[in-house]
């Protein structure tokens, strides 16, 4: 650990500070863990005021110094809300550190450990970025591939997926993956580095029902889907966390996955799960549309109109048009659209027929349905050229 911290705060200093956050956590976890001990340790390591109260009623609040605090919290800077009840939370006076968001996923874990929910799954692990992106690249010699695959710890003979993240302005992505992930979401080895402006995600999942080359999709969804239940209204928008699935790949081939994870990557948008995630797997011959020049999909008549409309309604949040109709699109029902957007099903009904008018479709004709998916897939690739 120590060589990979000296080895981190010379290409990635960011790294580095998650990696000690993480080992941090991982030592309380391996250890004799109580409120006080989680609360006490969590301020040292912020540097200001940490408190829990956990769902049985347990509490604490400490400052940064090792004493215990008394009263109500003064200023909360970040929390996450646990389930059924119970939160987190940091008290530093103005805006939050930037690794705060980090060290919060991490409390909350060990919260939720103290509240009775075991962690299933190994962490991931922060690598060294020079590491991941020699196995990622094209030029590299297979022996120089297969050696750095083993410094991280992976087998260079099971297959492995690759992941992509992106995040929203003004965030880390590297931080960003590492915190989505450290929920104890994915099985198997898991390794996170940031290559250039994306989290790189390396999964190796040895065994299971598809011989360790299953996709992590599903496992995704569910993480971003926590995270935006766990964590309170007022941070939750700002994130824009979006993630593409590449398919299995020889670990030798690995920049296969690679490029399908970048690929996957452009059809999505952030936001409900089903959205934020995209997998190549599951997006079949529609992947194809990736290879179409930007310039060709920008004129296309669907994807022009689209664009327009979505300029002219774009204002406050929910509002977009686009939202309600590919949320039809994707379940096909007026109600799981509503429930999904977390509206009233007339007004993704008055939304749609927006469109409609606007388009010409008739979205209840699965054919028009189709066009219009095609149609919001093709906007998302115009919209996202280049993802690097």
């Amino acid at each position: 650990m120590k060589g990979l911290l000296l080895r981190l705060s010379e290409l990635d200093p960011d790294a580095a500070t998650a990696v000690r956050v993480i080992a941090h956590f991982e030592a309380l976890l391996g250890g004799g863990l109580d409120p006080a001990t989680l609360a006490r340790s969590t301020a040292g390591l912020a540097g200001c005021p940490a408190g829990l109260e956990l769902p049985d009623g347990r509490a604490a609040r400490y400052g940064p110094g090792g004493v215990a605090l008394a009263g109500a919290p003064g200023h909360v800077s970040g929390r996450v809300e646990l389930e059924p009840a119970g939160r987190v939370w940091l008290e530093r006076p103005g805006a939050p550190g930037p690794f705060d968001e980090l060290v919060l996923e991490w409390m909350a874990i060990a919260a939720r450990v103290l509240a009775g929910r075991p962690r299933q799954t190994r962490p991931p692990r922060a690598a060294d970025p020079a590491l991941v992106e020699l196995v990622l690249s094209g030029r590299e010699d297979a022996p120089d591939r297969a050696r750095a695959l083993r410094l991280l710890g992976l087998a260079p003979e099971t297959p492995l997926r690759v992941v992509a993240v992106a995040g929203g302005r003004e965030t880390d992505v590297g931080v960003e993956a590492v915190a989505l992930l450290g929920r104890g979401a994915l099985p198997g080895s898991v390794r996170v580095a940031r290559v250039g402006s994306l989290g790189a995600v390396l999964v190796q999942r040895p065994g299971g029902p598809h011989g360790g080359t299953g996709s992590p999709a599903a496992e995704l969804r569910a993480a971003v889907r926590d995270r935006a239940r766990d964590r309170s209204a007022d941070r939750a928008p700002a994130r824009g966390i979006r993630v593409g699935v590449g398919g299995a790949a020889d670990p030798l081939d690995a920049r296969t996955s690679w490029e399908q994870a970048r690929a996957a990557l452009r059809f999505t948008v952030p936001g409900a799960p089903e959205e934020a995630v995209a997998d190549h797997d599951e997006l079949g011959p529609v992947a194809l549309l990736a290879d179409i020049p930007v310039e060709r999909l920008r004129e296309q008549a669907d994807v022009r109109r689209l664009a327009e409309l979505a300029d002219r309604e774009r204002g406050g949040q929910g509002t977009d048009p686009l939202a309600a109709l590919a949320a039809f699109c994707r379940t096909g029902s007026l109600r799981q659209a509503a429930a999904e957007l977390h509206l009233h099903h007339s007004s993704v009904a008055a939304r749609l027929t927006h469109v409609e008018r606007e388009l010409g479709w008739r979205l209840r004709d699965p054919r028009d349905r189709f066009r219009a998916q095609l149609a919001l897939y093709a906007l998302r690739l115009a919209g996202k050229p280049d993802v690097d």
